[in-house]
């Protein structure tokens, strides 16, 4: 078959509107005819090849060679004569068309800034990343509030600047904030002081809301909050935030008893389950939702609460809790929500996940790995299982776990361990992530060992010649008359004896069986006509089958 090539620019004229339109954004909005939806509304598009205009039409606008200059300047034309001219001239005109230098010059700035105020500039890369994107000619200046609003916690004022206002917080080197910020123009330093106080304005009048939901939040007790969370819906199958409340209070301290906490930090956890979305009620998280979990832990602190119930609300939405109790009230919540969410029919298809479990998933195995605390979760999905409203039986808390176990082998592989590795683990100790994080590495380092494929050959004979028996058959010592029986038998038990779990006691047992196995199926005629001592042998290589049971299925790894 032949077929006729096109040129370049006709391949391009046909593609380009497909790769605009794959270009995905949080929010977006349509404002013509066309209908076409995007971040902003499409004014003109530049495309070339070399001196040539890719031809082509999209959102109702034809593509040329003319861009536009910064707004500040009235966005004057600015004419484009080849593409490998493009940042050049864009230069000419003061817009900087690579990020990373936009991004090393408000680092840069920001810098010299802070250290003129006697502060620190700490650096946020998300932050810097979304401001640097958002211009393209950045003049970095500072301004200063007034020192009243340091009364409110600091990371009220944070979230203020960032969030609302995409500024960058000022600290002193004790690390308490100053009454100051720094923010980025879009253009140059022209009435560069009206912009400051322009700003400095805006930042005010945000502080000024914030006091007052603080002040409305401090009349009365975290607790008064509870009851108001009946109002608010967690999902309309699994009932209202008051109702996951509620099986949190129990379910946190099951949980805490599976991670082996005392009665003094389990009442700690649960005492933290009760109040752990009372903050959702308060006017500061309504406005400022990136704050809870951390508002709830200031008013408990100020209501006289402990400060490790204080501690356990206030971390509970972090990726990593660093108490105890914070970590069985972090495990039941996301716990709660996947089974619940699964059982209901919402679990993640594709890229659609508005319950965000994806991320819970991985806050389950994030905080076990970080803690180094084993834990059995499929025991913790089934405690989550009595306590929801609607059934969930075995299948589904089977395909959370499946789903944890997708993102466990995400981490894993980003490691560096190979996916045979993760996947022999995973088979017995998906269930435990930490226990899981530990075996994989160890293995990944075990199958580098020069005579690994040896222990392995001698292993998998054993699996082989097994693994199509439908019972579990009883060794009968006493029937191990020739001596390669006697050996192997002697040195499974010594085997079986030494195991305490780990992968690297498993894998030093299977590396002292090599010798016995090896003479074993040399010497013995395993399928002897004589079932009962057929039987006999079977059921010996059987018990050296199962010895990485609960830890690997070495039938996984390649080369088995």
């Amino acid at each position: 078959m032949h077929e006729t090539g096109r040129s370049a620019i006709q391949v391009l004229a046909e593609a380009l509107p497909g790769c605009i339109a794959g270009l995905t954004f949080g929010k977006s909005m349509r404002w013509n005819a066309t209908n076409v939806s995007y971040s902003r509304p499409l004014r003109w598009l530049v495309a070339l090849y070399g001196p040539q205009v890719v031809p082509f039409t999209y959102a109702g606008v034809a593509s040329g060679r003319t861009s536009r200059g910064l707004r500040p300047y009235d966005s004057p034309p600015i004419t484009i004569d080849d593409a490998a001219n493009y940042a050049r001239i864009m230069q000419e005109h003061s817009i900087v068309t690579n990020v990373e230098v936009r991004q090393a010059t408000i680092s840069a700035a920001a810098t010299e800034l802070a250290t003129r105020q006697g502060g620190i500039y700490r650096g946020d890369p998300d932050l810097l990343d979304e401001v640097a994107n958002l211009v393209e000619y950045p003049t970095v200046l500072s301004g200063r509030f007034e020192e009243r609003f340091l009364a409110l916690p600091a990371e009220v004022l944070v979230a203020v600047m960032k969030k609302h206002q995409r500024y960058f917080p000022v600290y002193a080197p004790d690390g308490r904030l100053l009454p100051s910020f720094i923010t980025v123009r879009n253009g140059d330093v022209v009435h560069l002081e009206t912009v400051t106080v322009g700003n400095e304005q805006v930042l005010r009048a945000r502080f000024a809301d914030a006091e007052f939901f603080y002040k409305h939040d401090t009349q009365h007790p975290l607790a008064d909050c509870v009851p108001q969370l009946a109002t608010l819906t967690f999902q309309a199958k699994l009932g209202s935030m008051l109702d996951k409340i509620r099986r949190l209070e129990q379910l946190t301290p099951a949980i805490a008893c599976l991670l082996g906490l005392t009665a003094a930090e389990t009442a700690v956890a649960q005492r933290a389950a009760v109040l752990s979305k009372a903050d959702l009620a308060t006017r500061m998280v309504v406005e400022m939702t990136s704050l809870q979990g951390i508002m709830g832990g200031h008013y408990a602190r100020r209501n006289g609460e402990s400060e490790a119930v204080a501690t356990a609300l206030a971390e509970q939405y972090n990726p990593v809790s660093t108490t105890r109790p914070g970590l069985a009230l972090a495990l039941a919540d996301r716990l709660d929500s996947l089974l619940g969410l699964f059982a209901v029919g919402l679990a993640p298809r594709g890229s659609n996940d508005p319950f965000a479990l994806r991320r819970a998933a991985l806050g389950v195995i994030e905080n076990l790995v970080a803690n180094q605390m084993p834990c059995d979760v499929r025991a913790a999905l089934a405690e989550a299982a009595k306590l929801l409203p609607v059934p969930s039986d075995a299948q589904t808390i089977a395909a959370v776990l499946t789903f944890i176990n997708g993102r466990m082998e995400g981490i894993l592989r980003e490691r560096g361990i190979p996916a045979a590795v993760v996947r022999a683990v995973l088979a017995e100790q998906g269930h435990n992530p930490y226990a899981a994080s530990q075996s994989a590495a160890a293995l990944a380092e075990a199958i580098t060992a020069p005579d690994w494929q040896e222990v392995l050959e001698a292993y998998s004979r054993c699996v082989r010649i097994t693994r199509q028996l439908q019972e579990i058959l009883p060794v009968q010592p006493e029937n191990c008359t020739m001596p390669a029986e006697q050996t192997l038998w002697a040195s499974y038990q010594a085997a079986a004896a030494s195991q305490d779990g780990t992968l690297a006691r498993l894998v030093a047992a299977l590396r002292h069986l090599v010798p016995a196995i090896t003479t074993f199926f040399i010497d013995v005629l395993v399928m002897d006509e004589d079932t009962a001592v057929r039987h006999n042998r079977l059921a010996l290589l059987q018990r050296i089958a199962s010895l990485p049971k609960g830890i690997a299925d070495l039938s996984h790894l390649e080369g088995f």
